[in-house]
């Protein structure tokens, strides 16, 4: 018989291609952790990811599932303990729990977080410089706070879509936008119920166009209505982006 096992990871992006195992690339999050089960399940083991993280992007919340023969299973601290081990310094377990067999980290899930980090300051922090955006300059919070009120809510997110051959709907619920200040660096999070390829770094740079006056912010519903990738900002670079949490 086997177990559904849930698991809750964080991950530096830095080095990989993405959360998605690839034909060309053995250089995935997915890729890593389905080894080291295999290797311990002594067979195959698939495992299911709450979303495609992108080559350089960060988790502190990723989750994603896989089942395993209960023989070998054992315990969710055994599974902890076994990947953390085996896994690269970079990707750490940070818990495990058997959930219901028709659970699916992907489609089970009813919200995910997503924050950006953007540093104002001149040049980077040293320790930081592989997970902010050195944008260098102070844009206003208050205009692009005004312009993140336009986006939440239920829309056609077509426009912040890098996929422009998107066949699927790209209407989604963005529940909040919340613009923090810490420090130098400014910090983007958004909560909804989904998410499309690059949609928040697409987000986060039209966002930072209001905030750098080079758009106003009542543009965001004309961007929202066009439906066309072209009406919306730059995509900012992926070391800023972290997924924060999924919630089910």
């Amino acid at each position: 018989m086997k177990k559904n096992i849930l698991l809750v990871m964080e991950y530096d992006g830095t080095r990989y291609d993405g959360w998605q195992k690839q034909g060309n690339t053995g250089n995935t999050i997915q890729e890593k952790l389905e080894s080291a089960l295999s290797r311990w399940a002594g067979e195959p083991v698939e495992v299911s990811g709450s979303g495609r993280t992108d080559a350089g992007v960060h988790a502190r919340g990723q989750t994603a599932n896989f089942r395993m023969d209960d023989a070998v299973f054992g315990t969710a601290d055994a599974v902890v303990s076994y990947l953390n081990r085996y896994l690269p310094e970079d990707i750490r377990v940070l818990s495990a729990r058997e959930v219901p067999e028709r659970f699916h980290s992907r489609l089970s899930a009813v919200s995910k977080t997503y924050a950006y980090y953007v540093e104002t300051a001149d040049k980077k922090a040293v320790f930081e410089r592989k997970y902010v955006y050195g944008l260098g300059r102070k844009p206003d919070i208050d205009a692009m706070r005004r312009a993140a009120k336009s986006l939440t809510g239920e829309h056609d997110f077509r426009s912040f879509c890098a996929n422009r051959r998107m066949k699927k709907s790209t209407v989604r619920d963005l529940e909040s936008v919340e613009i923090r200040e810490e420090g130098t660096k400014i910090v983007f999070l958004y909560r909804g119920n989904g998410f499309l390829y690059h949609m928040v770094r697409i987000l986060t740079g039209t966002l930072l166009e209001v905030g750098l006056g080079e758009r106003d912010p009542q543009d965001m519903e004309a961007i929202l209505a066009a439906k066309d990738r072209s009406a919306a900002g730059t995509t900012v670079p992926p070391e800023g982006l972290f997924l924060v949490g999924v919630d089910y």
